[in-house]
């Protein structure tokens, strides 16, 4: 049975009660999840890994310690459809600059980024105005996180059938 045939819904989606579909245009949403600057406290970063792996999406986790260069170098190698990042040091600013900045660079920013983790009220519009798309922090529903992940990965889909023409 082809991933467009299945007929069962992931049982998170279920469970949650949400009404989507992770395979959109014939292939399953991948995301792609992972740490970046010095913090090594991944659970939250896990948790929604896991649970997106559990909606049906495909996940990619990079771990701790990564680079914006090797977040966008395994977008890029991987076809990722959306890119999650979490930061717990305080310095998701200047980490989201550089990751967004390098985007541009290799000509893949329509990929849509989120962030996640300790992340101060005030700083969010900041995060905002240099591109990321959604901000998660703690306690976030992770019914919300896979909506708005969904949501944002969909778009990016039409986005590249319009670049395509």
């Amino acid at each position: 049975m082809s991933i467009t045939e299945e007929k069962k819904k992931p049982y998170l989606l279920e469970l949650l009660g949400l009404d989507i579909n992770p395979v959109v245009g014939g292939r399953r949403i991948k995301v792609l999840v992972s740490k970046l600057g010095l913090d090594g406290h991944d659970r939250g970063a896990k948790v929604v890994a896991r649970a997106l792996k559990d909606a049906g999406f495909d996940v990619v986790y990079l771990g701790v310690h990564q680079t914006p260069e090797s977040v966008v170098n395994t977008a890029i190698e991987e076809d990722v459809d959306i890119i999650g990042v979490s930061i717990l040091s305080g310095s998701h600013i200047e980490l989201a600059q550089d990751l967004m900045k390098l985007l541009k660079e290799k000509g893949i920013d329509y990929i849509p980024v989120f962030m996640g983790g300790i992340i101060p009220p005030q700083d969010i519009p900041i995060l905002k105005k240099i591109g990321v798309k959604e901000v998660f922090g703690p306690g976030t529903p992770l019914k919300t996180i896979i909506q708005k992940v969904y949501e944002m990965a969909v778009k990016k889909r039409e986005l590249e059938k319009q670049l395509r023409r």
